[in-house]
């Protein structure tokens, strides 16, 4: 233990003086934000949840086995997200790592390396699942009286839970290196893992979870009943545990679900150990290869040169590069695999509403349904922008010293990487807006407002993003999903919210006169009321857009290298 404690120390030493770093900076009030951020999170999921099963409980019969299904829907999820989570994070952490070379040729024993690496992959992929899971347990255990000794007992039940899809992703991503080379590996893996994760969540929204919640959608009780007690998936990790804890809860208590947990983390880690020992050196010596990559910048240029003969050379040839560049990256690319099923997804929520279906729906909440679609589309379009606009400027990482130092008009550096990252944001934005408004069958007036508001919407967190990117670069990093999730990303989002929250308050006055109108059978009035609100729309996302693009603009010019 003295030995797997050595190998472990530099990383914690590592992180006590990024902390230090961080503290000596000035840092005290980003982790003050982020903690007040994380806890308003907590009480937000705790608070519903906390509805939710209080409604639960007070059904006789029905109640528990409703808490114990959505528990069950939870923790698969969670196992879902862990295993997808654990495959990437491997190759990283065991074949990729920068402190590998040493640790390789040290005289440590291979089972050390593999136990601090398993430790290592399965902390960078559950800290965010096991934070997401103090609310949702938090809530179970007070609504169902805990007691102090739920939380213990949570988390006897939750370790496993972690343990397993990490030793599992692991030896996946170990057969996998030995078949393919490391890089190569890392390229296929981010397809799969990405087209998987949208499959899963695509699948999961076609069966229509909530129809638990309707009853009178089945048949008659006994079969609504049958469907509650079959397990969700018995043969999984998260069925059992969600036995355990349910059985703590509301009883008979399951031991042999706590039993099946840890024998079956035994046995994957006695496993993996044996697949690392028989299987990681010739791995780890394929990882060695370089990386090969297969890009043909002119085809990028006979594609998109005709495209960009309107923008002057310099521009031309940044949006080139920074498309060849997007696409090379398989992390990067890969993502559009997800973001093409979570907009589906959310046209099949917009189309799912039973507002066309059995009893007239009224007018009235028709549109005031596609009036807060705004405000919803507007914080997709705000989380996409996070991901891919948000990064553009720290991506430059250590070339941007030479962008910097050479006669390069940083403008059209500006402008490219604004123009680039905003235009398919709009389309997207104008594709979700028209669909979703076709599809809830609004007026004319509401499709006029609603694809002029987010016009203006988009184009001014195109350049939010862009703004906050260069105001909290992160030149240093290694992976470009981290980027979003720094204090940088966090300000930007808070920043959206509130400019879609100020846009939906105004642009609520001259829509309630709209419905006043129309309710009461008089047309529609263009007054002074009307054109103010939406000029001031109009001048707000006019600032929204100028102001961070000029701050942006002033933090590139003050860069230091």
């Amino acid at each position: 233990m003295s030995t797997l404690a050595n190998v472990m120390r530099p990383k914690w030493l590592t992180m006590l003086a990024r902390v230090r770093q961080e503290r000596a900076r000035g840092g005290r009030g980003k982790m003050l934000v982020l903690g007040f951020v994380g806890l308003a999170f907590w009480l937000a999921v705790f608070g519903v949840l906390y509805r939710v099963l209080s409604y639960f409980r007070g059904v006789e019969e029905i109640g528990p086995l409703l808490a114990g299904k959505l528990l069950g829907l939870t923790m698969l999820s969670f196992l879902a997200i862990l295993l997808l989570s654990n495959i990437i994070t491997a190759l990283s952490s065991y074949f990729l790592a920068k402190d590998l070379d040493l640790l390789v040729s040290s005289p440590v024993d291979w089972l050390h390396i593999y136990l601090a690496k398993l430790g290592e992959t399965m902390l960078h992929s559950s800290w965010m699942v096991a934070l997401m899971a103090v609310p949702i347990l938090t809530a179970y255990g007070v609504i169902y009286d805990g007691g102090w000794l739920f939380a213990p007992y949570a988390i006897v039940v939750l370790a496993p839970t972690l343990i397993i899809p990490a030793t599992i992703g692991s030896a996946i991503t170990l057969i996998l290196v030995n078949v393919f080379p490391a890089r190569r590996t890392r390229d296929l893996l981010s397809v799969i893992t990405i087209a998987a994760a949208g499959i899963l969540v695509l699948l999961f929204r076609i069966i229509r979870p909530e129809q638990l919640a309707r009853p009178e959608g089945f048949r008659n009780l006994l079969d609504f009943i049958t469907v509650l007690r079959t397990p969700t998936s018995p043969l999984l990790p998260s069925e059992w545990a969600t036995n355990g804890i349910m059985g703590y809860l509301v009883g008979p208590f399951d031991g042999l679900s706590l039993i099946m947990l840890w024998t079956t983390c035994a046995a994957f880690l006695v496993l993996g150990a044996a697949l690392h020992y028989r299987l990681y050196p010739a791995g780890f010596t394929k990882a060695q290869e370089g990386a090969d990559r297969f890009v043909r910048g002119w085809i990028w240029r006979v594609l998109l040169t005709p495209v960009a003969r309107l923008l002057s050379v310099t521009k031309r040839e940044l949006i080139i590069k920074d498309i060849k560049l997007f696409f090379r990256d398989t992390t990067q690319w890969s993502q559009l695999i997800l973001l093409a099923v979570l907009v589906v997804i959310y046209l099949f929520n917009i189309k799912a509403l039973p507002l066309f279906s059995g009893e007239r729906v009224p007018f009235f909440f028709v549109t005031l349904i596609s009036f807060l679609n705004l405000g919803l589309a507007g914080f997709v379009l705000a989380s996409i922008a996070a991901r891919f606009i948000f990064p553009a400027i720290s991506l430059e990482g250590r070339q941007m010293w030479l962008l910097r130092s050479s006669p390069l008009d940083l403008r059209a550096l500006m402008w490219a990487k604004y123009w680039m990252g905003t235009i398919p944001l709009l389309i997207l934005a104008l594709l979700i807006t028209v669909l979703t408004n076709v599809l809830l069958k609004t007026t004319m007036f509401m499709m006029v407002v609603s694809v002029g508001t987010i016009i203006v919407l988009t184009l001014a967190i195109g350049a939010m993003a862009l703004g906050f990117g260069a105001l909290y670069p992160q030149f240093e990093t290694e992976n470009a999903a981290q980027i979003p999730t720094s204090f940088g990303g966090l300000v930007f989002m808070m920043t959206t919210i509130a400019l879609l929250a100020l846009v939906i308050v105004i642009e609520a006055i001259p829509v309630y006169g709209y419905l006043q109108a129309t309710f009461s059978g008089q047309p529609v009035e263009i007054n002074a009321v009307m054109i103010g609100a939406f000029a001031l729309v109009l001048l707000i996302c006019a600032l929204a857009t100028a102001i961070p693009l000029w701050v942006g603009l002033r933090r590139m010019e003050a860069f230091e290298f």
